[in-house]
């Protein structure tokens, strides 16, 4: 698969992902991947706001729109990786976006941890996405991810991606709108999520072709 897609365009979405370093795991514990949540929805905005520190004040403060960086579609954290797709707003975004996040996130696990040193493997990877069935696909892909690598029986019950959100079951903070709109409803999308019996094993070829490239 391609790697690294220059420059990044305003208003295209884009798949985002990168694992650890030595394929280490980046989240040990549900405070890891909760302090991961909330740093991708802080670090999507610019301009004034309660510092990162002040979270529970963040939660309270309503950014302003015409601030965001880039927009966040979908996400899954696993074990030893995170996918992401965003779509950038501003010249520059998704660079800035991802470079904070994981700088702000990598402080926090070596910190907690007892570690020093880089926690992700090198520069993230990004490929573009070109049209909307791609853009169907990829989110499928993305939530699809801790049952095809076994993680979970039901993806209900994964806490760690913003597929609850997208069937309503979860408030979050995602850009959802332009998937679900290619559906009826969040039913409809569910039901495309979990569709085809052997689209799991295809996508778990997919991943390991991914995941050789991080």
């Amino acid at each position: 698969m391609p790697s690294r897609i220059f420059p990044f365009a305003n208003g295209y979405f884009y798949h985002i992902y990168n694992r650890g370093s030595e394929k280490r795991r980046i989240f040990e514990t549900s405070r890891d991947y909760q302090k991961f949540i909330k740093t991708i929805n802080y670090y999507q905005y610019l301009g004034p706001k309660p510092k990162f520190s002040h979270y529970s004040q963040f939660q309270k403060f309503k950014p302003d729109p015409s601030k965001k960086i880039v927009d966040i579609i979908c996400y899954c954290l696993m074990p030893n990786h995170f996918h992401l797709m965003i779509r950038q707003l501003i010249d520059g975004g998704i660079t800035e976006f991802v470079s904070k996040v994981s700088n702000s996130y990598t402080k926090y696990y070596n910190t907690k941890h007892n570690r020093v040193g880089p926690l992700l493997q090198g520069e993230f990877k990004a490929i573009l996405v070109e049209s909307d069935e791609q853009l169907t696909h990829l989110s499928r892909y993305i939530h699809l991810n801790p049952k095809v690598s076994l993680l979970i029986k039901d993806l209900d019950d994964f806490e760690w991606s913003s597929y609850k959100e997208y069937l309503g079951l979860a408030s979050g903070f995602c850009a959802k709108e332009k998937v679900l709109a290619l559906f009826k409803n969040s039913q409809s999308y569910k039901q495309f999520v979990l569709d085809q019996a052997d689209y799991g094993e295809r996508l778990e070829q997919i991943k390991h072709q991914v995941l050789e490239e991080i």
